[in-house]
């Protein structure tokens, strides 16, 4: 017989027979949960899978084909004597040894003199003895077997236990067996069945509260499983294993340049470091440092990588590399993607490296929206990266070699942060760099350690070579904090501070077109900036009819109009002929691709009209180009060409437009296009091609068409252009000199500008 003991800790269930205090079993029950007991409940559900028996649910009462057999093998005697029993089990039961025999058979005939006590008839008796032997035959067979053994049976109960089955589980805890009961409804069953708590003990640890909805041993299981299936994922694990970050003092750039040597000398690990350090300790002397920095890890022969902005992303042929099928697993996936890794060079990198990758991707399935493609997709990236830094990084490698990876600019996208979070668990330090404090990085890591400064300095590539080591004076700095204090947020804005802009057409009353003409654009409603551009409110309308019928007024009204600084007016259709010479219209077509502009082929062409402007203000132009063409705003795009007379057209601008362009500062006043067309002409493809691109660029747009008849509209696939309808058509009206009209729309004569009459 077994003495119930109490343990001192969870894990004395795992303590072998003879390493027990007095060979004691243990029999608790367990009504409160922790993540201390979660992790012990796992490791006992399997210890006693492996070498017990789990009962989820009530154990079943023998049927009439399990009665009819005990019947015929032992008969339906029945005598309240240990010897009568332990001659039963030898025959019901003929693996068992005399000694389990002797266990079994004594603490059988304790219950049921315990029964007896409470006043059970003999019938009753044998009744429950037929009972614990079927139990034991078709239920706990396997476990009687090895009862006395080192390795001690484990029984895992779940559910609120019965009265025989108590007796039971209490016969094979007193013959030698561990004990485990889950109740999740709390204890208050158990105790109408053991109110003293005679045959077992209630379990009590610090921070234990009530079972978590849905916990159960099917889910453990299902856990174990894919425990299990991962596992499987890894293979032979390696050797070594990384100490991230364990061992640096928080010196940022001086952690990286610690000796491999000092940072820790035991065999079973290897020493990196993970770190990303936001702003700069000092702005005046932080490129210079980090160019020492690089020259001093050379100078150590330590591996080095270094990327600017963005990690390229994988070319084609990189892609097609990546050996990959088609799958319905992520588990499956992941093994068949693990098998493009590999370094014949070192095993045991090849091992670090396999490992990395699995639990890369087993943790990004736990933070996946469920999409394997997704996954997929990332997983490729990652190997593709891995094996175009792979010889820079790990050429010659062997212990406990670390090199060095330094992301200039910080993570732009998580397939980026998925790369460093696996690179971080190879030998290699990764080092994140983020000296603009306005920047954004989306990598988060429990392993990342990160220094933040307060001073901020705008560093787009890492100083490799002494002749990009650029080091602003003291005064300088001053100067650029004094621009930011002045120009964040504050509605001023310094001389082309943006780059990008955003077209919002403004929807007005065709009074208020002469308050806002002439206005800045940050003072118009609508205006803004967000992201590094700026969203100006423009106008484009068509302004049809003569207000009254009154010519002279009608004229004056566009002079004043015209008088705006940077408006060119166009006094009759068309502007650009149909006829009219294009070089740009022979190269138009390997320009575009399925639709997209060819940026590269466009600004190495050596017909490209605008490589003397501002590189920012090109890629301002070719954008809208680009919308242009997307949005298909010109009849016929995407379906006869249109889109290649596009491009020839706005890479053949007019040189004044050009100019106002290049002049435009996107904060200020825009420039403006008054377009007057008194004729019964339609403008020309090329006109509306102009129009629509002069729109998107933020120009002021207004077509002036007294006689109402549709102009520039023909070719718009879509009606985005508003129109006021002001008063009476006219006809046959010839355009004059705008510029030249006095103010009540008449010409200026000789006695007008002498006494400067009509100003």
């Amino acid at each position: 017989m077994s003495v119930r003991k109490k343990i001192r800790s969870l894990d004395d269930y795992f303590v072998e027979l003879n390493g027990r205090q007095d060979r004691g079993v243990y029999f608790y029950r367990i009504n409160g949960y922790s993540e201390e007991i979660r992790a012990f409940i796992k490791k006992y559900y399997d210890a006693a899978r492996r070498g017990g028996a789990v009962i989820e649910g009530k154990i079943p009462n023998p049927d009439e084909k399990n009665l009819a057999y005990y019947s015929e093998i032992m008969g339906m005697d029945f005598r309240m004597d240990p010897g009568f029993f332990t001659a039963g089990l030898r025959k019901w039961l003929p693996r068992m040894n005399e000694s389990q025999r002797q266990s079994v058979a004594v603490s059988i005939y304790d219950s049921l003199i315990s029964l007896q006590k409470a006043g059970k008839t003999e019938n009753m008796l044998k009744n429950a003895y037929i009972k614990f032997m079927c139990w034991l035959y078709y239920r706990f067979e396997r476990v009687v077997n090895r009862l006395g053994g080192e390795q001690v049976p484990k029984i895992l109960y779940e559910g609120t236990v019965s009265n025989y089955e108590l007796l039971l589980i209490s016969i094979l805890s007193r013959a030698g067996c561990d004990v485990i009961l889950l109740q999740y409804g709390g204890d208050q069953g158990y105790q109408r069945l053991d109110p003293g708590s005679a045959l077992s003990d209630d379990l009590k640890l610090d921070g234990m509260g009530a079972f978590p909805p849905g916990f159960c041993l099917k889910k453990l299981r299902e856990e174990l499983e894919e425990e299990a299936d991962q596992e499987r994922l890894y293979g032979v694990r390696p050797a070594v294993r990384n100490c991230t970050n364990a061992w640096i003092k928080g010196n940022g750039l001086g952690d990286i340049r610690e000796s491999i040597s000092a940072r820790g000398n035991d065999p079973r690990f290897f020493y990196n470091c993970f770190l990303r350090i936001r702003g700069a300790e000092d702005r005046l002397s932080y490129a210079g440092e980090l160019f020492r920095l690089q020259q001093e890890l050379k100078s150590a022969r330590r591996r080095l990588v270094i990327v600017n902005g963005e990690i390229p992303r994988p070319a084609p042929e990189e892609i097609a590399g990546i050996r990959r099928g088609n799958y319905t697993r992520k588990d499956q996936m992941i093994r068949d993607l693990a098998a493009n890794i590999r370094y014949p060079a070192s095993a045991e990198l090849q091992k670090l490296m396999n490992q990395a990758f699995v639990d890369t991707l087993l943790a990004e399935v736990k933070k996946e929206d469920g999409s394997l493609n997704r996954l997929t997709g990332r997983a490729v990236y990652l190997l593709c990266w891995l094996k175009r830094y792979l010889s820079g990084l790990f050429s010659g490698w062997k212990l406990p070699e670390i090199g060095c990876f330094v992301h200039m600019g910080g993570c732009r996208n998580e397939n980026e942060a998925m790369f460093l979070r696996f690179l971080a668990r190879l030998p290699v330090d990764v080092l994140v760099l983020c000296p603009d404090l306005e920047g954004s990085c989306c990598l988060e890591d429990p392993l990342l350690y990160e220094i933040r400064y307060s001073e901020s300095l705008p560093l787009e590539r890492y100083p490799e070579e002494d002749s990009q080591v650029r080091m602003g004076t003291a005064a300088y700095h001053a100067e650029r904090d004094l621009d930011t204090l002045m120009y964040q947020d504050s509605g001023m804005y310094r001389n082309r501070q943006y780059g990008k802009a955003n077209v919002i057409s403004l929807q007005t009353m065709y009074e208020e077109i002469k308050i806002l003409w002439d206005q800045e654009l940050k003072y118009r409603p609508g205006f803004s900036t967000a992201d590094g551009a700026v969203n100006i409110p423009v106008i484009f309308a068509k302004v049809s009819g003569v207000k009254d019928g009154a010519v002279g007024p009608y004229w004056a009204s566009v002079k004043e109009l015209a008088s705006a600084e940077d408006t060119l007016v166009i006094r009759g259709a068309p502007y650009i002929p149909e006829a009219a010479p294009n070089p740009m219209k022979a190269f138009s077509a390997e320009f575009l691709k399925n639709g997209k502009l060819q940026r590269n082929k466009i600004k190495n062409h050596p017909n490209y009209p605008y490589g003397i402007l501002r590189e920012e203000m090109q890629d301002f132009m070719l954008d809208k180009l680009q919308i242009l063409i997307d949005r298909k705003l010109i009849r016929g795009m995407g379906e006869n060409g249109m889109e290649y007379l596009a491009a020839a057209q706005v890479l053949n601008l007019p040189k004044e437009i050009v100019r106002m362009i290049q002049k435009f500062d996107f904060t200020r006043k825009n420039p403006k296009l008054i377009y007057i067309n008194a004729s019964e002409r339609i403008l020309s493809a090329e006109d509306s091609i102009l129009t629509a691109f002069l729109n998107l660029a933020g120009f002021d747009i207004l077509f002036f068409v007294p006689t109402g008849y549709q102009s520039v509209e023909k070719y718009f696939s879509e009606r985005y252009m508003e129109e006021h309808q002001i008063g009476e058509y006219k006809y046959d009206l010839q355009v004059p000199d705008i510029r030249g009209l006095s103010s009540n729309g008449t010409r200026s004569t000789w006695r007008d500008k002498i006494f400067k009459r009509g100003n």
